[in-house]
C-alpha cells in the first residue's frame, strides 16, 4: 500500500480534527464538572484510573502496532489479534475485579471497590475497540474516526453533566468514562466495517509478538512509570493532592494531546510504508518535530504565563493550588513532538529492540530521580518532571544519530528559535497578569499580545517553519 502526499496530509487533518474536536468537547465538560464535583472526587477517580491505564497497556499487547507496522499485514493477521486481545481483556477484568477489595483496603477508602469494579468494564470495551484502530491506522481512514468519537464524546458529556448535577458524585466520572468508550467502540464498527474471520494462526501470532513483546514491555515500562507519581502521591500526601496535581496537566494536555496524537497515528504507518528510505525517514522526523514544536511552544508560553486567570475564570478560585502544576506541564509538554517522531521513526525502521532498551534505560533513571524527590512534597516531584522530560529527548534522540544521521544536536538548532520566541513571548505578556483590569479583558489582552508578538517576531527572524506554514497555507487555501 502506497500513500500519496495528499492523502497523508488529509489524513492528518482528519485526525487532529478528530483529537480536537474531542479534547475540546472533554475540555468543556472537564470545566463543567470541576465546577460541579469536588477535587476529593476527581482525586478518587484519578486513584482508579491509574490501575485502569496500566491495565490497558495489555489490551493492545504491542500487536496493534506491529500491525500497523507490518507491510503485509492481511485479514489473519488482523483476526488473529483480534481473538487475542478479546482472552487478554477477560483475563485483565478479572483480576482487576478481584484485586478491587485489596486496592481499596491499600487507599483506605472502601469506595473504591464498587467504582474499581464499574470502571474496569472500559478494559473489555478496548479490547474490541483496539482492534478497529490499528485497521483505520493501517489503512489511513482517519475521517471515520472522526465521527465515531466526536458521537461518543457529545453523548458522554451530556450523560456526565446530567449526574454530576443530580449529586452522582464520583459515579459522574464513571459513568461519563464509560459511555464515551461504548459509543465510540460501536460507531467505529459500524463505520469502518472490517470484520474478523473465524480464522487464528499461531505462527502469526508468534512473528507479531516478536516484534510487539518489545513495545508491550516499553508500554508498560511507560505508564507505569508515568502513573507511579500519582499513585504515591494519593497514598503519601492526599486524594486533594493528587486532583490539583491531575488538573495542572489538564490544559495542556488538552492542547498538546491532539497535536501530539496525530502526528502519533499518522507518522507510523507512512514511515513504515517508507522504512527502506532513510532519507526519506529523516525528512519526516525533521519536519514533524520542527513544525510542531513552533505551533506547540507559543500555546503551552502562552497558557504558563495566563495560568492564574484562566484557571480563575475557568475553573473557579478553588482550583488555584493547580497553577504552579499546570506551569510544569506547559514545559514538559512543550518537548513532546521531540519524544513522538524520534520514536516513530525508530518503531518505523523495525527496531523496537531499540525502543525497549530506550524506555528501560528512561525509567532507571526517571524512578531514580521520583524515589530521591518524593520525600520533599507533591511541588518538587512535579519539577522533577523537566529533569526527566529533558534526559529522555537526548535519550531518544540517540539511536537516529546513527539510524537517520539526525542528532539530538541538530533537532535542537531546528527548534530553538521557535522556542526562544515563544519564551519571550510568554514573559512578555505574563507582566499583564499585573495590570488592575477585569480577568476577562485581562485574557483577551494576553491572548491578542502574544499573537502579535509571535507571528511579527517569526517574520522579522524569518523562523523557516513560519515559512513553510505560511507557504502551506497559502497553497491550499488561497491559490487559484
Amino acid at each position: 500500500m502506497s500513500f500519496s502526499s495528499d492523502n497523508v496530509l488529509s489524513n492528518l487533518i482528519w485526525r487532529f480534527l478528530e483529537r480536537t474536536g474531542a479534547q475540546i468537547v472533554q475540555f468543556i465538560v472537564a470545566i463543567v464538572l470541576a465546577r460541579l464535583l469536588t477535587p476529593e472526587d476527581y482525586g478518587t477517580i484519578a486513584l482508579i484510573t491509574v490501575f485502569i491505564t496500566i491495565m490497558n497497556v495489555f489490551v493492545d499487547s504491542g500487536l496493534g502496532s506491529a500491525l500497523v507496522q507490518k507491510k503485509d499485514a492481511d485479514n489473519i493477521d488482523f483476526s488473529t489479534v483480534f481473538y487475542t486481545n478479546i482472552v487478554f481483556c477477560l483475563v485483565l477484568y478479572t483480576l482487576m475485579f478481584f484485586a478491587s477489595p485489596y486496592i481499596a483496603r491499600f487507599y483506605k477508602n472502601a469506595e473504591l471497590t464498587a467504582v474499581i469494579r464499574v470502571l474496569s468494564i472500559t478494559i473489555l470495551i478496548s479490547g474490541v475497540k483496539n482492534i478497529q484502530q490499528s485497521y483505520v491506522s493501517k489503512t489511513l481512514q482517519f475521517r471515520k474516526f472522526f465521527f465515531a468519537t466526536l458521537a461518543g464524546t457529545l453523548t458522554a458529556a451530556v450523560v456526565g453533566i446530567w449526574l454530576a448535577y443530580h449529586g452522582a458524585g464520583v459515579w459522574a466520572l464513571v459513568a461519563q468514562q464509560l459511555t464515551n468508550l461504548t459509543i465510540d467502540t460501536i460507531l467505529l464498527w459500524i463505520t469502518v466495517r472490517w470484520y474478523p474471520n473465524f480464522v487464528f494462526s499461531f505462527g502469526r501470532l508468534k512473528g507479531l509478538f516478536s516484534y510487539g513483546w518489545k513495545l508491550l514491555v516499553s508500554a508498560l515500562l511507560d505508564t507505569t512509570y508515568n502513573n507511579l507519581r500519582q499513585l504515591i502521591i494519593g497514598k503519601k500526601y492526599s486524594s486533594q493532592d493528587l486532583a490539583f496535581y491531575n488538573k495542572g496537566s489538564l490544559f495542556p494536555q488538552v492542547i498538546v494531546g491532539n497535536i501530539n496524537n496525530a502526528i502519533d497515528s499518522v507518522l507510523l504507518p507512512v514511515m513504515s510504508e517508507s522504512q527502506d528510505d532513510k532519507e526519506r525517514v529523516k525528512k519526516m522526523t525533521r519536519r514533524a518535530i520542527k513544525t510542531s514544536t513552533y505551533c506547540i511552544a507559543p500555546l503551552m508560553m502562552g497558557l504558563a504565563a495566563c495560568a492564574p486567570v484562566i484557571v480563575h475564570l475557568l475553573l473557579t478560585d478553588k482550583w488555584l493550588l493547580c497553577v504552579p502544576y499546570l506551569r510544569i506541564f506547559c514545559i514538559t509538554y512543550m518537548f513532546f513532538p521531540i519524544h513522538t517522531a524520534n520514536l516513530n521513526a525508530i518503531k518505523a525502521m523495525g527496531r523496537s529492540d531499540l525502543f525497549l532498551k530506550l524506555e528501560i534505560i528512561k525509567k532507571i533513571i526517571g524512578l531514580t530521580v521520583l524515589f530521591s524527590t518524593m520525600w520533599f512534597g507533591v511541588m518538587v516531584m512535579a519539577y522533577s518532571l523537566l529533569l526527566t522530560s529533558f534526559l529522555g529527548q537526548i535519550i531518544n534522540s540517540f539511536p537516529n544519530k546513527k539510524l537517520l544521521n539526525y542528532g539530538y544536536l541538530e533537532q535542537l538548532k531546528d527548534i530553538l528559535p521557535g522556542i526562544a520566541l515563544a519564551v519571550f513571548m510568554g514573559v512578555l505578556i505574563s507582566f499583564i497578569n499585573a495590570l488592575p483590569f477585569a480577568a476577562m479583558l485581562k485574557l483577551v489582552i494576553q491572548i491578542l499580545c502574544g499573537i502579535a508578538v509571535y507571528t511579527i517576531g517569526s517574520a522579522l527572524f524569518r523562523l523557516e517553519s513560519f515559512a513553510y506554514l505560511k507557504s502551506f497555507v497559502t497553497e491550499k487555501f488561497f491559490s487559484k
